[in-house]
This record gives C-alpha cells, structure tokens and sequence, in this order.
C-alpha cells in the first residue's frame, strides 16, 4: 500500500478500443509497483466500437483488479466522470481518458506529492500535443473558465487528477459534459483543500475524433458553463457547496 492509503483508477472510454490495451497494461504495472490495494475502473460511455468486446476481455484478463461501468447510451464526458467517482472505493481515486493523451506511466509523480491536508494533486500540460485550433480553443476555454470562476489551478482542461475520495462524497456533482472539469475544481478549491500540481506529458491523439471540438459540443458545453456560472458564482454562498466538513488526512 501506497504510504497514503489505497486507490482507484478510471478511466472515461468513449469509442476508445484501440488505445485501451496498452493503457489497462501500463496501469496495471504502475499501480502494481506502487501499491498493495488498487482497483482499475472503466466506464464505457455507449460505445459503437469495439471497445465492450475489448473490456470484456481485459476484464477477465485483470480479475478481480478491474471491473467495467457500461452506459448502455452516451451520457456525455460528466456522466462518464461520475459514474467512476461513484464506482470508486478507496481512499485516493484517480482518472485519465481513456485516449491514451496522457501517459498513465506518470502517475507516481502525483503519488509523490501527496502528503497530509493535500486534498488534490492535478497535472498541468507541459506541452499540448494537439492541432493549432485545439490550442487556441483549449487556452482560451482554460483562461476565461479560470477568470469567470476565480479558479486558482493552472489547467482546468487537464484530466490527469488525484483526489482524496472523501472530499468527492462531501460535494455534488451535477455536470454531464466537459464542463464538470470546472465545477470539480470549483467545488474542491472552496472545500478549502491542500492542492499540488504538477507537470505532466500530453501526447498527440492516436486514435478516434475528440467529441468535445464539435460546433454542437461547444455550444452545448458553453451553455452548460453559463449555468455553471449562475449557480456557483452569483447565486449560490460557498456553504452550500460542501455537504459536510472534510477533516485532512492527518489532521
């Protein structure tokens, strides 16, 4: 066991059947050489793919270690997260997506900044391997969402996270799509956690068509921003925003 307790892992796979092989291996390896008791979660957001055969069979291959959350319809990237937040049941839970964008080899670098009263350890990319339009939209989406929600963390849009499992029961998670990233953030900042960030690779993606660079997902992501904004900043006190009091670990 990890010097901080035990950890889930998930990963939110949407049509993701060729990166998932490798990606379930390398974390397999990782968490083996850095922990006693893990668990690895995938949640398969509707697939059209392969990627139910594919699960199906790394499950059996990883019993009992790891275990699948279908959708049987797409439920958009914040119906994914929350579903494996809530599949998560040891005391630290990680995620990635499931593209294999992120190198799930580089997660001991967030083991190593934990530490007690450190509620969130978030990567920030050292270099966004992306096409130059994805660049522009993903910087200008990570400033204006930091600035509207007077959000500390340097990058919002970077899913590579390790949160203490109790601060995730003590907040409610409405979002259904990428904007849960900004009201989890949001949510843990006002919890009045500990957070460390730390940089981290962002590789080119391989395989299949990001859903959130679309003109209809960017709509939909910009009005669900927009209530976001309504809800946690004019509207609603910083009391509201936690059900109960988190002590740190070790506090």
């Amino acid at each position: 066991m990890f010097r901080y307790g035990s950890i889930s892992v998930f990963f939110p796979a949407y049509n993701d059947a060729p990166s998932l092989p490798t990606l379930i291996g390398k974390t397999m390896s990782v968490l083996e050489a850095n922990s006693s008791d893990y668990e690895v979660i995938v949640v398969n957001d509707g697939s059209h793919d392969d990627t139910g055969e594919v699960l199906a069979e790394l499950e059996r291959r990883y019993s009992p270690r790891m275990r699948v959350v279908t959708h049987e319809r797409n439920r958009g990237y914040g119906g994914a997260l929350r579903s494996g937040f809530a599949a998560s049941t040891k005391d630290w839970v990680f995620y990635t997506d499931g593209d294999s964008q992120y190198d799930a080899g580089e997660l001991p670098l967030l083991l190593d900044r934990v530490r007690s009263g450190i509620g969130l350890v978030n990567g920030y990319k050292l270099e966004r391997n992306d096409p130059w339009h994805r660049i522009f939209i993903g910087k200008t989406y990570n400033a204006f969402a930091r600035m509207l929600f007077r959000i500390q963390l340097r990058d919002i849009d970077c899913d590579f996270r390790l949160i203490r499992r109790d601060l995730l029961e003590a907040i409610d998670l409405t979002s259904t799509s990428g904007t849960i990233c900004v009201e989890l953030v949001r949510k843990l900042e006002l919890s009045g956690c500990g957070v460390e960030e730390v940089g981290v690779h962002h590789y080119p993606r391989l395989y299949g068509r990001s859903q959130f660079f679309r003109v209809k997902s960017l709509a939909n992501t910009f009005a669900q921003l927009m209530r976001l904004y309504f809800r946690l900043v004019l509207f609603a006190p910083a009391r509201d925003l936690v059900r109960r009091a988190v002590k740190p670990v070790g506090g």
